[in-house]
This record gives structure tokens, sequence and C-alpha cells, in this order.
């Protein structure tokens, strides 16, 4: 295995796109490449997500909840997570503030656009 790009589903592709541009993100690929997409990948660094209507599933993989959000937590390792912390923290949801782990991570969390969880993490130095 190389890698791995969470395929998210979400009901709104262009709301999606305009919350992860705050985060840093960019559109790489779209479909189709004109008009209202139904599916991106946007990319930062080396982290890159998917995302998918849920109308363009159809009947597919019912398996799939339809509902906001979800029991998915996205933990993305950053650096300098004081000042990536510092440009967003009025632009989003924070649900829990940034503070130093029991493991030793700096972290935060904030809610996206779609109600999923993500965790900003960074391995500081021992001051």
């Amino acid at each position: 295995m190389n890698s791995i790009s969470p395929n998210i589903f979400v009901n709104d592709i262009q709301s999606t796109i305009d919350f992860y541009e705050i985060l840093g993100f960019q559109v790489v690929a779209r479909v189709p490449e004109q008009g209202d997409s139904v599916w991106v990948m946007m990319v930062s660094g080396s982290v890159s997500f998917m995302f998918q209507t849920f109308e363009s599933l159809g009947n597919d993989l019912q398996m799939i909840s339809r509902q906001k959000g979800g029991a998915l937590l996205l933990y993305i390792q950053i650096s300098d997570i004081r000042n990536y912390f510092d440009q967003i923290k009025d632009k989003v949801k924070i649900v829990k503030d940034l503070e130093l782990t029991f493991y030793g991570a700096t972290e935060f969390s904030i809610e996206d656009n779609n109600g999923f969880l993500l965790t900003f993490a960074e391995d500081e130095p021992a001051q």
C-alpha cells in the first residue's frame, strides 16, 4: 500500500470546496471538469481528500449513511501548528482548543462544514 485518500460524502460540493480552501487545500481534480461538480479531489501538501455528493451515488452503496457528519475523525499531522491555528481560528468552528496532550502532541480540533471532526497535530520538541 502506498497511500490513503478518504472519499467523504457531502451534500454540497461548492461549500465544501470553500471551507477546505480556508484550511489551505486546493482542488486538483473534479468531475465533471466543467459545471457543477459531483466529485473533487483537494490537496494540501501530502494530504488529500476526495469529496463526492450523496446525490451522485444514486442507489449504489446503500451502507453509506446519508446523514450529515459521522463517526469519523480525520487526524492531520502538520508543521508550525501554532501559526496555522492563528491563521484559521476565527474562520472555523473550534471544537477543542490548542493544547499539549499527555502523549506529547500539540493538537486542536475543528468541525468542518459537513459535521466531520478534523484534528490537527504536531509533535513539537520538548520545551
